[in-house]
């Protein structure tokens, strides 16, 4: 049975699409200290997109640079490219490559491989389509939202320093949500 996405904007047309970066974001969160969130976003990032008519049959393939961190503290992005965390001069970029999509309750789930710091682990993305339609140019463009939840560790990100009170400084679990705009760049046939 062949699977389509539909919205009350529009369907999902087949073929190749790309990610519009200025409409789009890459964000994650982390707990600090215990008690609070900081958030941040990835600013340089790519993608390719090939829709299939059955669209659980769709492939995804991203890769975002490192340097491009974005937490709003200069000290603390520069802490985040050194080997305590994500050592970008050995390991200046994280990929996504999708390897399978599942429908949901009303969602779709996405499972893919992410890759940081040359170690690849299997995600589990949670995914809204939000729309498609006609853009003022001519255009076909589509929307989607996700999130994931991750553990650190399990990329060897395992810095760490012990709060007096109990507890660490930077948490384990890290949130990833994704806002993206496709633009549609024709049919794969």
């Amino acid at each position: 049975m062949q699977y389509t996405l539909t919205h009350t904007t529009g369907i999902l047309p087949a073929g190749k699409w790309s990610i519009d970066p200025t409409h789009s974001r890459i964000g994650f969160s982390a707990r600090h200290m215990m008690v609070s969130k900081v958030s941040g976003e990835f600013r340089e990032f790519d993608a390719e997109i090939h829709v299939e008519e059955d669209h659980l049959q769709s492939q995804l393939t991203a890769e975002v640079q490192m340097d491009s961190i974005d937490t709003g503290n200069s000290d603390r992005d520069n802490h985040l490219r050194t080997n305590d965390f994500f050592d970008i001069e050995n390991h200046p970029t994280m990929t996504l490559v999708s390897r399978a999509f599942q429908p949901t309750e009303g969602k779709f789930s996405m499972s893919a491989d992410l890759t940081i710091k040359g170690i690849t682990k299997v995600v589990q993305f949670e995914i809204t389509f939000e729309g498609a339609g006609q853009d003022p140019w001519g255009g076909t463009r589509a929307g989607f939202s996700a999130v994931t939840t991750i553990n650190r560790r399990d990329w060897g990100i395992e810095w760490n320093a012990p709060l007096e009170a109990g507890g660490v400084l930077v948490g384990e679990k890290v949130v990833i949500d994704l806002d993206i705009q496709l633009v549609y760049d024709g049919s794969s046939k």
